[in-house]
């Protein structure tokens, strides 16, 4: 796009502000040359990889890169020739070890940020240099003796010389000689060599080579020529590790330069994803996010007059004002491609214009932008802007010439698809023509299908854009009481320009300000005042409106607490149902018990007393079991909403089996001996007549699954054992009755009962109950090979 319009619009500040964000050298060149784009496949992908890089520091707030460099220029002169130095290299190091930590990391990730996975999977490791160069540099750039083998073995004899050499030196001056003809008795350097410095008075007293001269002459700074070999010796081995140094640099330089391609890729990988998180780091400080992309922006409908499509900004806010912004909510399209704000002076217009420029150009560069995340904007081949005075005072062009060869520039380059931003629109010329210009501008506009925003003053347009299909009014609030702008966008309702209530404010006379007053054509001020009217009559019933919205909400809010209530309330009745009928089935279970062992009782009673008075027991019994039955059902119909259907059972019906509470269906009836056979689940069950309920579900409703607290059909009714090892003797009792009933229902003839030996109390207790149990024929303890007397053989 055109780099006046990007300047007028403030998009390179913006750049600034994301380069800002950026943590190297490389990303922040990429983030100052960001250009928005017209492909929607682009912006789509960069906005994408802007969300996921939001998303990424949400799952690891502290990702960054560290310690990349941009190395390129370093590569690329290695390439040719170049021999780098050490701290280069170590750079060139870092960097490849960034890159491979940034793939690694993002390695873990790739399911979650697939964008983002997609650009570090393009980053080349490179192990083998990354190696080479840590292992011959340190990190602060000194070349290691585990460079080589022949520089780690210079450096060791430059040791071993160095020592000798000094304390040769040293010996000399601690002899008696030495300590009189030394000046200092220490060991300097000169021009390489290691000398003595020696009194002049003494200079034919120790052979040697002189090397230097005090500035007083009194000092003469000599080698001795016994250590002359050994100083030899010492520099002969710096040269040559001076020349292993060289070769080493040289190494690694032409290693670094084969790689040239694929350590620029890298930097250039690097710095793509770094701009990401830049563009993270600075939606999250600005509260921004990622528009929807799209011709319509997502709406329904039907007739869009912009060839665009929608614009929708909710609670924008423009980047540069930080939190002095206020938000705008503005929509363009649909039925409308023109809107002419209108609105007081310096009520905010030119701001809301450049928002409104400034988001469409971020958004199409692939950057979030401060608004709601509801906002969408469509892709535009260009934007245009005439906005300011820019007029130069040495091509002597007056302001009206300025804004009009804009506005012929922008004629001849936008096109149906293009957004125009026009700010005082016929502005510095006669009002009449002026005004008359500027319809005709927009209409052409409107001919073409481009999106236009336009800011006025001129109440011509006002009516025009009230009175032409295809326009619309939009105006800046203005506070009536406080005679101050409130920065507010209002859509449909056109704004006056409140000239005299601002100058008013602004300290002009109160003379002047009613001298003016008189002058204003009536009709003008009959216009301001309507105008005036209709924004207050609006802002009256938006907030009736306001006050509707919460009313309505509150009355939700009532509701929802209520029906939570009545559906808690419902299901304790029904908890408090199913506690009862539980309880019920357990007294009844227990009763039962009771009723066979009065049964076995009267089955070996002797007397007639005996008899009678198990009798006497068993019929209360019985009538106790009847009046448990009854509640036990009312129970679970108020519980189920079950109903009770007189007609009689027949093959296929659902029935509720009593003994057992579960539901089952007829297979077979035998009105001969008054029993039914009944499908439960995998199990065929033989049970008595009475025994089984036809039941109905209440009108609309399916009968329900049986409650889940009664007592479950399970394998180990038709197990052919019961294995009792290891209860405890109080839990033998209940689960042999329970087991000997369910097999009984599945008509089994034999069972094994193992309790195994141990002390005898768990045999003890099961033979002694299976001598009374009513279901059981007879017994006796297991033979040899079925598990002698650890276990009791059962006749049902």
């Amino acid at each position: 796009m055109d780099e006046k319009n990007l300047e007028m619009l403030e998009f390179p500040k913006a750049r600034e502000i994301l380069a800002g964000f950026t943590s190297f050298s490389a990303s922040r060149h990429l983030a100052l040359n960001l250009q928005p784009s017209s492909n929607p496949a682009l912006i789509s992908r960069l906005l994408g990889q802007s969300a996921e890089a939001r998303r990424l520091l949400s799952l690891e707030p502290d990702f960054s890169i560290r310690g990349a460099l941009d190395v390129r220029e370093s590569a690329w002169m290695a390439a040719r020739g170049k021999v780098l130095e050490p701290k280069s290299l170590v750079d060139i190091q870092a960097t490849l070890a960034a890159a491979r930590n940034l793939r690694t990391n993002l390695r873990k990730l790739a399911k979650e940020l697939p964008l983002l996975w997609g650009i570090a999977d393009q980053i080349i490791e490179l192990p083998s240099l990354e190696d080479e160069i840590s292992r011959s540099i340190s990190a602060t750039g000194e070349l290691l003796d585990s460079a080589s083998t022949r520089l780690a073995n210079l450096r060791g004899q430059l040791k071993e010389t160095h020592q000798q050499l000094l304390d040769r030196l040293e010996s000399i001056i601690k002899s008696p000689r030495g300590r009189r003809c030394v000046q200092e008795a220490f060991i300097v350097e000169r021009e390489g060599r290691y000398v003595i410095p020696l009194k002049a008075e003494f200079r034919k007293e120790l052979k040697g080579i002189v090397h230097d001269v005090s500035n007083t002459g009194a000092t003469v700074f000599l080698e001795p020529w016994s250590t002359v070999e050994l100083g030899n010796d010492l520099r002969q081995l710096t040269i040559e590790e001076k020349l292993e140094v060289e070769r080493i640099l040289k190494a690694l330089s032409a290693s670094v330069g084969a790689n040239e391609t694929e350590i620029a890729q890298n930097v250039s990988l690097i710095a793509e994803l770094d701009l990401e998180l830049a563009k993270a780091r600075y939606a999250e400080k600005a509260n921004a996010t990622e528009p929807i992309i799209g011709p319509n922006g997502g709406s329904n409908e039907d007739k869009v007059e912009s060839k665009a499509g929608v614009l929708r900004l909710v609670n924008a806010r423009h980047p540069l004002l930080a939190g002095k912004a206020v938000p705008l909510s503005v929509e363009i399209g649909g039925d409308y491609s023109i809107l002419v704000v209108t609105g007081p002076n310096t009520g905010g217009k030119t701001v809301a214009l450049k928002t409104i420029g400034l988001l469409t150009l971020m958004a199409q560069a692939g950057m979030p932008i401060p608004a709601s995340e509801e906002s969408c904007i469509p892709i535009f081949d260009g934007v245009f802007a005439d906005i300011g005075d820019e007029q130069s005072i040495e091509q002597t062009i007056s302001t009206f010439s300025w804004h009009m060869g804009n506005i012929v520039r922008i004629l001849q380059s936008s096109t149906e698809k293009g957004l125009v931003l026009l700010d005082e629109l016929g502005t510095s010329t006669d009002p009449n023509e002026g005004a008359a210009l500027a319809r005709a501008i927009l209409l052409d506009f409107l001919s073409r299908g481009t999106m236009v925003v336009a800011t006025t003053h001129y109440s011509e347009l006002k009516v025009f854009a009230h009175t032409t299909p295809g326009l619309r009014n939009a105006s800046l609030d203005f506070d009536p009481v406080t005679l101050a702008p409130t920065y507010h966008l209002t859509m449909g309702i056109p704004g006056g320009s409140n000239a005299l209530a601002i100058a008013s404010q602004l300290g002009l006379s109160p003379e002047i300000i009613d001298s003016a007053g008189e002058m204003m054509a009536k009709g003008t001020q009959d216009i301001e005042m309507l105008l005036a009217d209709l924004v207050s009559e609006k802002q009256r019933v938006e907030n009736l409106r306001n006050g509707l919205e919460k009313e309505k909400e509150a009355a939700e809010g009532l509701r929802n607490h209520w029906e939570n209530e009545v559906q808690r309330l419902q299901q304790q009745e029904r908890d408090m149902l199913r506690e009862g009928r539980d309880k019920l089935a357990e007294e009844t279970a227990q009763l039962q018990g009771e009723v066979r062992r009065v049964t076995s009782e009267l089955k070996k009673a002797k007397s007639q007393e005996n008899i009678e008075r198990a009798e006497k027991a068993l019929a209360a019994m019985r009538e106790q079991l009847k009046s448990m039955g009854s509640k036990l059902k009312a129970r679970r119909s108020d519980v189920t909403g079950e109903q009770a259907e007189p007609s009689k059972i027949g093959v296929g019906d659902k029935v509720w089996l009593t003994d057992v509470s579960m539901w089952g269906t007829v297979l077979s009836v035998r009105e001969e001996d008054g029993q039914i056979d009944v499908q439960v689940g995998h199990t065929r069950l033989r049970m008595n007549l009475d025994d089984a309920e036809k039941l109905k579900p209440p009108a609309g409703k399916r009968l329900p699954e049986p409650p889940k607290v009664k007592r479950k059909l399970s394998t180990r009714i038709a197990s052919l054992e019961l294995n009792l090892r290891g209860k405890r003797a109080d839990e033998v009792a209940p689960e042999l009755d329970r087991y000997l009933n369910d097999a009984s229902l599945a008509s089994l003839s034999q069972v094994r009962i193992i309790h195994g030996f141990g002390t005898g109390t768990v045999r003890q207790i099961v033979r002694d109950m299976l001598v009374s149990h009513p279901l059981v024929k007879s017994f006796r303890p297991g033979e040899r090979g079925e598990g002698g007397d650890g276990v009791t053989v059962v006749k049902l």
